[in-house]
């Protein structure tokens, strides 16, 4: 027995084919726009002035920044230029629009100017970025 197709079969399967079609290339489309998600780290202050400050005193700063990108930011490492400046972070992902901060202590007890740096590492589109320490120790007298 020989089986046909009837026009409206014909025409159903043209039009299931017709739909899919579009429906595959809109998708394509959709999958070409997609941008991939990024951390940008944007730090309230990129120098942190101490100032002129008393020798053995308290030398803990904060620094403020925030994740503007749409990626959860990721810091890797916080390196020092030396050891008498000491840095600590969060090792937890900051999240888009979100803040973080750095602590930064820097020991106090040599009388004089200093200018020394750290730098962030992360996922962000500026993977290393300095920040600068600058101020002066003095001995107060008593």
């Amino acid at each position: 027995m020989k089986l046909h197709m009837n026009t409206v079969t014909k025409g159903a399967l043209l039009c299931f084919f017709l739909v899919a079609t579009v429906h595959l290339g809109y998708a394509q489309l959709a999958l070409e726009k997609v941008e991939p998600k990024i951390a940008i780290i944007d730090f309230a202050m990129e120098t942190v002035d101490y100032g002129t400050i008393a020798q053995d005193s308290d030398g803990t700063r904060t620094i403020s920044f925030t994740n503007t990108g749409d990626a959860p930011l990721i810091i890797t490492d916080v390196k020092s230029s030396c050891g008498c400046t000491v840095p600590s972070y969060s090792k937890a992902p900051i999240l888009p629009n979100k803040t973080g901060e750095i602590t930064v202590k820097y020991k106090t007890s040599k009388v004089g100017a200093f200018h020394k740096t750290i730098t962030v590492l992360s996922n962000a589109t500026e993977a290393s970025k300095k920040i600068s320490i600058k101020g002066e120790v003095i001995k107060v007298s008593e």
